[in-house]
């Protein structure tokens, strides 16, 4: 997603309100993200446990979110300075000087740094929350039975798992769709820093980050209103004939990491087993859609859908989610994509299928992204 051409300024576009719905859409994420915290820093404390970084063995969260911003200025400038500078390195520091002052604007790097952190602390503050639900919810009784239940409804009696076994076998389709699931661990941020760092107006990237920070808090509040294990952990039979894949392995690790946790909770570990409903689809879907709403290429497009329909096969395949969780979960995703569109004064049309940005930067007014 490349960055916008160099178009007039804003000076020269006449009763646009500078960065109003940015500052709007700021807001929001930030709201979102000191809500979200504050509601994982509270709960742990009236349980007794500790805030704990879900993915320490990357290194510390405060140390992996300033190298993602300094990984994505530098694949932002090195490539576009050795091609613009046609490989002669008595030209390399003009190009990078000028690639900077264009596209690393105040507005930009805001953006960057906003984004960067807040949907780290909403992400680590999700984490926490579903680390706790057991011992929120531990007394509730499982959802899984009724889900369950009304799958063999949808299939006329049949387990939706089964006949995606018998259809697309349990060998090659398993390695093919265990490796696309497992994708979404580093796409996820990686997205996030596509965004804010190559949208071609600041308002998308706001519009991703903070539709990101809603489609989470969204999750972690259905966890808790309906808690479940998932087919795969409260019906494991179904699921035996299974190659042994990298997902099988991540099933197995997060099932023995929730009885470790259950069973000493200041041990250090992290429960994430969860069912209701599939951020999985969610998140996907939601990238999706921004994909749709604000990338010119159709080719990126097509991917990215693609892309999340074969995660959301992979999600009942695996037996990680029940049907009325990926409905949930793409619930979630398009409530997220408006109220994130709506925070970022993105205007849509009378049909809901097109939208265009009513802010602007100093250097990609509004009329070049409207077209």
């Amino acid at each position: 997603m490349p960055h916008g051409s160099q178009q007039r300024p804003l000076a020269s576009v006449p009763g646009l309100p500078r960065l109003r719905c940015v500052r709007r859409a700021y807001t929001t994420m930030l709201t979102i993200t000191v809500c979200m915290f504050a509601l994982a820093y509270f709960t742990g404390r009236s349980l007794g446990y500790p805030l704990r970084d879900p993915d320490g063995f990357l290194g510390p969260a405060w140390v992996r979110a300033p190298l993602l911003i300094l990984g994505a200025f530098v694949a932002d400038i090195v490539p576009r300075t050795l091609w613009r500078s046609r490989f002669k390195p008595q030209q390399f520091r003009a190009e990078a000087t000028l690639l900077i002052r264009e596209h690393w604007t105040r507005e930009r790097i805001q953006l960057v740094v906003l984004g960067v952190l807040s949907f780290y602390v909403t992400y680590v503050s999700y984490r926490n929350l579903k680390n706790f639900l057991p011992f929120v919810r531990g007394g509730t009784r499982s959802g899984d039975y009724e889900l369950h239940k009304f799958d063999q409804w949808l299939f006329f009696g049949n387990d939706l798992a089964v006949l995606l076994h018998d259809l697309l076998g349990t060998g090659i389709a398993a390695h093919v769709l265990s490796y696309v699931y497992l994708i979404f661990l580093p796409l996820v941020p990686i997205s996030v820093t596509i965004w804010v760092v190559w949208s071609r107006n600041v308002s998308f990237g706001y519009w991703y980050v903070t539709a990101q920070c809603i489609c989470w808090t969204l999750g972690t509040a259905s966890y808790y209103m309906i808690p479940t294990l998932g087919p795969n952990f409260a019906f494991p039979w179904l699921y035996t004939d299974l190659a042994q894949t990298g997902v099988t392995s991540l099933q197995e690790s997060l099932w023995f990491g929730r009885w470790f946790t259950i069973d000493n909770p200041l041990g250090g570990g992290v429960q994430s087993v969860a069912g209701f409903a599939s951020l999985h689809v969610g998140v996907t879907l939601l990238m999706a859609l921004v994909t749709q709403y604000t990338v010119r290429h159709r080719a990126i497009k097509v991917l990215v859908w693609t892309y999340m329909g074969i995660t959301v096969l992979a999600t009942t395949y695996f037996g990680w989610h029940y049907v009325a969780d990926d409905i949930f979960g793409a619930l979630i995703a398009f409530t997220s994509f408006y109220l994130g569109g709506l925070a970022t004064g993105q205007k849509f049309d009378e049909h809901g299928r097109h939208s265009h940005p009513t802010t602007t930067t100093s250097s990609v007014p509004v009329e070049s992204d409207a077209r």
